[in-house]
């Protein structure tokens, strides 16, 4: 067995999996702290060794796991994701690299790598973007058709939400989120008491129709990419059916010639 096969086995193995999740869950931690100007007075000098320490060894990691798979490491789109991580956190921190520094956060995002079911759930994701694309045009549409009305109808009546074009496009992403939408509307209706219908109408249009479509889109993407998984992983439980079938035949084979099975296993 060679150093590299033994370099292979230690990133794959469990423990070290586990440690690496752990180390990221204590980064995201240490982050969080670094938020708070009370203990950054009291223990910065310490969490930045600690920062440092910690960004040292998922360096350590990643040349390990370079070293142990050679090629097929940057064949691997999530081992690349990980090697830009910390790359991003090895970039200069000082003079007008200052605000790079902020982007230590994104080493969290290590946990989407490193835990299959995230992992799954990213990719569902990925597949669903073309359907998401074409309900993402069918939604611009919409707010774009809606605006220019808005803006002619509703234009003397509240200046402040639909004066123009660009107005009206903010003011109607903010109805589709559904954040104080009641007050937009009765601010025109005092004015106009039948701008309900147009309110009405674009809410269940856009937020009842057009965004629970990228809903159902996510699910159905998320589905096949457990479905594709649960097709790609039978082989383990069929490989120890397998064995219990040997054993079992090793069994019966013995009986027959007489040999004495002790505890039910030859």
């Amino acid at each position: 067995m060679t150093v590299r096969d033994h370099a292979r086995a230690i990133v794959d193995a469990r423990w070290f999996q586990t440690s690496v999740i752990t180390l990221i869950l204590v980064n995201a931690v240490l982050l969080g702290v670094e938020t708070s100007p009370r203990l950054m007075a009291v223990h910065g000098e310490l969490l930045h060794r600690i920062d440092l320490c910690v960004l040292g060894i998922f360096v350590l990691e990643l040349g390990l796991r370079i070293y142990a798979h050679g090629r097929a490491f940057f064949r691997d789109p999530w081992s690349c994701f990980d090697l830009a991580i910390v790359a991003i956190a090895l970039l200069p921190a000082s003079g007008p690299f200052s605000v790079l520094r902020t982007l230590r956060v994104l080493r969290v995002l290590r946990l989407l790598s490193v835990i299959p079911t995230l992992r799954h759930v990213v990719a569902g994701l990925l597949k669903a973007l073309p359907g998401m694309a074409s309900i993402a045009l069918l939604v611009g549409l919409l707010l774009y058709v809606s605006a220019v009305m808005s803006t002619k109808l509703f234009r003397v009546s509240a200046p402040e939400h639909f004066g123009d074009i660009w107005t009206s496009l903010f003011t109607l992403f903010q109805i589709m989120t559904g954040d104080s939408w009641g007050e937009i509307a009765k601010t025109v209706m005092a004015e106009q008491p039948m701008a309900w219908i147009f309110f009405v109408g674009y809410i269940l249009a856009s937020t009842f129709i057009a965004l629970n479509l990228f809903i159902a889109v996510a699910v159905e993407a998320l589905e096949h990419e457990s479905g594709d998984r649960g097709q790609e992983e039978p082989a383990a439980p069929s490989q120890e059916v397998l064995r219990e079938l040997r054993a079992l035949r090793a069994e019966v084979a013995a009986l027959r010639a007489g040999v004495p099975v002790g505890d039910g296993r030859v």
